[in-house]
């Protein structure tokens, strides 16, 4: 598959089939992550895979949106330690989005359905999380990632919109 048509063919997909994600396609999506693009090459990333079925259901009861049938979630958590010398500590955000978009990517590429429910910065998701996944203070769950195979089907898009494009030459 070429990469624009993985890009367009990335929907959100919430209803998923109860087939087994291999530990080989995870690794895969895993490190489409962590080929993300991320500031001064910090790589603020850790990433929870979650395929225990009493931990899925824990989870998929902290939030409406994450009510899901999916029997893998991936969290993308940023690790907040450190200063940071020129004062970009922020940029973990963007980092990690850069990580969570070439996970659905790939996932699409794969032949994957994958939902990115936001966990940051929603104090009470992200509390609720730590709680459940024990991770230590200085990690920051951001998003969570169901995974598996779609039991639905959408066509690929493109929300192109030119009046949302200034030029200036």
């Amino acid at each position: 598959m070429e990469t624009k048509e993985a890009i367009l063919k990335r929907r959100s997909i919430r209803v998923f089939k109860d087939t087994e994600v291999s530990k080989e396609i995870i690794e895969e999506l895993l490190k489409s992550a962590m080929a993300a693009p991320s500031a001064l090459n910090r790589q603020p990333w850790v990433f929870y895979v979650i395929k225990n079925k009493d931990i899925l259901e824990k989870i998929k009861k902290i939030s409406p949106f994450t009510d899901k049938n999916s029997n893998l979630i991936i969290f993308v958590c940023g690790n907040v330690s450190g200063i940071n010398p020129l004062n970009l500590n922020d940029f973990w955000i963007q980092d990690l989005s850069a990580a969570v978009e070439n996970i659905l990517i790939s996932a699409a590429d794969m032949g994957l359905g994958s939902l990115w429910c936001g966990v940051y910065p929603r104090v009470e998701r992200v509390n609720a999380i730590k709680t459940i996944l024990k991770t230590p203070k200085n990690i920051i769950p951001f998003a969570m990632i169901h995974i598996g195979y779609p039991k639905e089907e959408k066509e690929p898009r493109t929300q192109y919109d030119p009046a949302k494009v200034i030029y200036i030459d």
